[in-house]
């Protein structure tokens, strides 16, 4: 059977019960209709890039499917019904990807960047939070600055 990899974004104000509630739901007739899940992660709730059916935010959720098409087009019609789902996307792949995928491998990693207290390039002064407008700062090798020349500018006068 041909292998696939599924993902749906729910509506905002869904709760993570009702996420996994209509995940299941999905399993379900994916497993009547003769397919199986390979794997099923949730991505939790993450910024839109832009607004969709009035919703800023949404739950996404991914899966691993070993299907066939029947099955697809089943799911997306179920998806199509539903007022739950905002938008899916299903892609066909040659092979599933071992481990978690890309988008949790993410999150575990800024998990880890938080435990360390590392934040945007670290405790570094300078950048915009350094407080650079204090007339110049810190100047590297360059020393201080010479001082102002003054420049006495004549006006020739008209006669």
């Amino acid at each position: 059977m041909p292998l696939y990899e599924h993902v749906f974004l729910t509506r905002q104000d869904a709760s993570a019960q009702q996420v996994e509630d209509l995940t299941s739901q999905f399993t379900g007739i994916i497993e009547q209709m003769g397919g199986k899940v390979a794997k099923s992660e949730q991505w939790g709730l993450k910024s839109l890039a832009y607004r969709l059916r009035k919703n800023r935010k949404a739950h996404y959720t991914f899966m691993n499917l070993d299907a066939p098409p029947a099955v697809i087009n089943e799911i997306e019609r179920q998806e199509r019904i539903s007022e739950d789902v905002i938008r899916y996307l299903s892609v066909r792949v040659d092979e599933h990807e071992e481990g978690p995928s890309a988008m949790m491998r993410k999150a575990d990693r800024d998990r880890e960047r938080d435990d360390r207290g590392g934040g945007f390039r670290g405790d570094r002064d300078g950048g915009f939070r350094g407080g650079d407008r204090d007339g110049g700062g810190f100047r590297g090798d360059r020393g201080p600055r010479r001082p102002r020349e003054d420049v006495v500018v004549e006006v020739a006068e008209e006669e």
